[in-house]
Formats: structure tokens, C-alpha cells, sequence
């Protein structure tokens, strides 16, 4: 296993009961070692759904106690960076885990049930950042992104012969440069969740989003699509998602059709 770094020595005078300087540099012990955990997770040392060493030798590498990396790694897996596993260990979360994949998929059925959407793509291609995808980016106007338009159906007996019923319309924008070789073949070979195949096939792993929700009405084009009529109220979800160092990644837009669902949200 690749070495791990040393504790910086403003941390280690810290765990020794040192005196450091004070000021707005200082961090508290178990955050700095948060830091160069979080670095070795962007660097790859651990990949998704590998464990990581056990706290003890984390403890002895880094010179601290195993409190200090006990909790550390609870912030960790408080973020979805980490994942306890009871007499397990502590693995690198992966989107391919079922309470991952979810956690940024919102839309839930009125009935409470534990129901899956399937998919649809509608289109796959390279294209030029337009100049407002490309400040949500962090990118240059005009350089190269990739496009993805699909549809997110929900199980519906009375729609014959689908059996289906599309209830998210989706628009995503993804930086070129990191996703080189996405096209709709290798989207349509994988059967995984898309977050999943982000991050095993392109190394891009989504760590938090942030999002801006309005309602407006359905466009001609948009009821079409999602078999409703023009002018029916539906949840606009605009979500930037981020990786590491909180660099932009995904620009999602998305058309929700509540009409037999609600956007669930979690707060604490």
C-alpha cells in the first residue's frame, strides 16, 4: 500500500500537547487529518468499494491518536466519502452501493414506495459550452462538453403497452475534457447507475450538489416528451454537482412531473 504522508508538524505539536500559533491558519487536529485523508481519496491510494486501513494504523502512520482518526473518519462518512461496515471496516463509498446511488435522486411516489426508475436516452454528443453552462463549469465559453437528454420513467400498469410513464425529463452538461469517450453505446452498455460508471470508467466521482428548485409550466416540447399536456405544472431542478476541492463537474436540468410523486428532502 502506498505510504501515507507525514503529519504535518503543526499537527503533530498539536497532538503533543504543544502550544501552536494561533490565528485563522489553525485547524483543529482531526480536521487536518480529515485533509490528507481527503487527499489520498482525490489521489486514488483508495479506490470506490476498497477499504482503507484501520484506524490503529492510520493512527501510527499519522502520529495522532485513534480518536483523532476515529473522528475524522466520522466526518468522512457523515459526507458519503467513507462507509462504516459493521466488523467490516471503513470502505470508499461508491456510487454502485444502493443508498448512494440514490442520495441524489430525490423524486419519490406518493404511496412510499420503494420504486425504480428506468431510463431513456434521448440523445448523447459533443458539443461547445454555451456561455452560461460554461460559468456554472468553470470552463471557457466554447470549449467542449458533452450533452446528455434522457428519461427517467416510472412503472405505470395504465400506460399501454410501455407500461411506463415518464416523469423526469433530464438535460446534463458535462465537461469534454473529463469525459472523453462518452457516447450513447458505452451509456447503453452500462447497466449500473450513471453516477457509477462516472466514476469507474472516467475517474470523476460526485461528492455534493447543490441545487435551485422553481415550478413553471411544460412547454409544447417538453409535454411531449413527458406525455402531459402543454401548460401542466411542472418542478424545475437545476443541480451543480461537484468532486473534490469542490470543483463543478455536472450541470443537471430537470423537468419533474409531480403530478404522482413529491420531491422528498432531507434536513438536519
Amino acid at each position: 500500500m502506498p505510504a501515507l504522508p507525514a503529519l504535518p508538524h503543526a499537527a503533530a505539536a498539536a497532538e503533543a500537547g504543544e502550544s501552536g500559533p494561533a490565528g485563522p491558519a489553525f485547524a483543529p487536529l482531526y480536521q487536518q487529518i480529515k485533509a490528507l485523508l481527503t487527499r489520498e481519496l482525490q489521489a486514488g491510494t483508495w479506490k470506490p468499494a476498497e477499504a482503507i486501513p484501520s484506524e490503529l494504523e492510520l493512527a501510527a502512520r499519522y502520529k495522532v491518536s485513534q480518536g483523532t482518526v476515529r473522528k475524522a473518519i466520522d466526518e468522512l462518512a457523515a459526507e458519503n466519502l467513507l462507509v462504516r461496515r459493521q466488523g467490516k471496516g471503513t470502505f470508499v463509498a461508491t456510487h454502485a452501493e444502493q443508498h448512494i446511488q440514490y442520495r441524489f435522486l430525490r423524486l419519490m411516489p406518493d404511496d412510499g414506495s420503494d420504486q425504480r426508475l428506468a431510463r431513456r436516452l434521448l440523445d448523447c454528443r459533443r458539443a461547445r459550452a454555451p456561455a452560461d453552462v460554461a460559468r456554472a463549469l468553470a470552463i471557457k465559453s466554447g470549449d467542449a462538453v458533452v450533452q446528455l437528454r434522457r428519461l427517467l420513467l416510472a412503472p405505470d400498469k395504465t400506460v399501454q403497452p410501455a407500461g411506463e410513464r415518464p416523469v423526469v425529463l433530464d438535460e446534463i452538461w458535462l465537461p469534454g475534457v473529463l469525459f472523453k469517450g462518452l457516447t450513447a453505446e458505452r451509456l447503453a452498455d452500462y447497466k449500473g447507475p450513471m453516477y457509477g460508471m462516472f466514476e469507474t470508467e472516467f475517474g470523476v466521482r460526485m461528492i455534493r450538489a447543490e441545487e435551485r428548485i422553481r415550478a413553471l409550466p411544460a412547454d409544447a416540447a417538453d409535454a411531449e416528451l413527458l406525455a402531459v399536456p402543454a401548460g401542466t405544472p411542472l418542478l424545475s431542478v437545476e443541480r451543480l454537482s461537484f468532486t473534490y476541492d469542490d470543483k463543478p463537474v455536472e450541470l443537471r436540468r430537470g423537468l419533474y412531473n409531480t403530478s404522482g410523486h413529491f420531491y422528498r428532502n432531507e434536513l438536519s
